[in-house]
């Protein structure tokens, strides 16, 4: 096996990807982030969740927020739902792992506030199940999945954004939701900073 032009191949497949992607993801990423400027503009937040990998991307993108992206400005109010250990183990023990973000939608959002909801698949039940308490809340959604957006692609109403990813490995889609959280950081900054 010639590891480095295994690592190469990776390397070509994703830049590949993420500009195949450019055209298709510019606008819903332009939709979401204006979206979510209204939200702060209303003292709202964003609430984020996903599982494992997706998990990690919740949490970067929330403390790219509350902390600052690649500008000086204060901290806007965003909150990953993946990180409160005695939250995640008492409602998974004492309900069930589908409502460990649901019942942290219901509890914690309000009208003026976005659930950015991230999957690969778009089947992940417990995202969807998020998307569902944000929709009893009226809260808007950010959709961020890949492949065909699976359940989730289904479960979004005309007012929500879906982002999908038109790949099928994991992997490759991760790294486009990476991007697309940076994108998404950048563009907020810009709306609300007013930089060209």
């Amino acid at each position: 096996m010639d590891i480095i032009r295994r690592i190469s191949q990776n390397f070509s497949e994703s830049a590949r990807l993420k500009l195949q992607s450019m055209d298709a993801l510019a606008v819903p990423i332009a939709a979401a982030a204006e979206c979510m400027v209204e939200c702060l503009k209303l003292d709202g937040k964003i609430l984020v969740c996903g599982n494992g990998g997706s998990a990690a991307d919740s949490q970067h993108f929330a403390s790219e927020m509350l902390c600052r992206f690649e500008m000086e400005r204060p901290g806007l109010a965003a909150v990953a739902l993946t990180t409160d250990t005695s939250t995640l183990t008492s409602i998974t023990n004492d309900y069930d792992f589908e409502q460990v973000f649901s019942r942290q939608v219901r509890a914690l959002g309000h009208k003026t506030d976005v659930l950015l909801a991230i999957s690969t698949s778009g089947n992940s039940k417990n995202v969807l199940a998020a998307v569902q308490a944000a929709h009893e809340c009226e809260m808007g959604v950010v959709a961020l999945t890949g492949r065909s957006g699976g359940q989730l692609a289904e479960a979004l109403t005309q007012d929500d954004i879906h982002i999908c990813v038109p790949a099928e490995s994991t992997a490759r889609i991760q790294e486009v939701h990476l991007l697309t959280l940076h994108c998404l950081c950048d563009a907020i900054d810009c709306l609300l900073l007013g930089v060209e």
